[in-house]
């Protein structure tokens, strides 16, 4: 992947408390794009927010939840990302998985 090329972000929300195969969803996700050669991927907590059922899931302190909102987001060519997609939709029972084209403007060291 490099500046200029056609690109596409890969975004996917979760439960924290999501599981795949015994494992948190979100680890597992993460080492299956690693195993498809994906660029780069970052998971990111939550503080706070509510999906589909609307329950509010919150990091304060008076209202401390385990199952807060993740966000797993990966960039790379569109072929690579479309190559993950079945195998990152076959993994997310219950989440949000989206995919928008991208215009990177730097991607590693110069």
């Amino acid at each position: 992947m490099k500046p200029g090329d056609k690109c596409q972000l890969l975004k996917i929300y979760v439960s924290e408390d999501s599981k795949y195969k015994g494992r948190s969803l979100y680890s597992a996700v993460v080492s299956k794009l690693k195993e498809a050669g994906m660029a780069g991927v970052t998971v990111t907590r939550a503080i706070e927010g509510y999906g589909k059922g609307k329950a509010l899931h919150t990091a304060r302190i008076l209202d401390l939840s385990s199952s807060l909102p993740i966000i797993i987001e990966a960039v790379d060519t569109a072929e690579r990302i479309s190559r993950v997609l079945p195998l990152v939709s076959e993994m997310v029972n219950e989440g949000m998985i989206f995919v928008t084209d991208v215009n990177v403007i730097k991607y590693g060291k110069d």
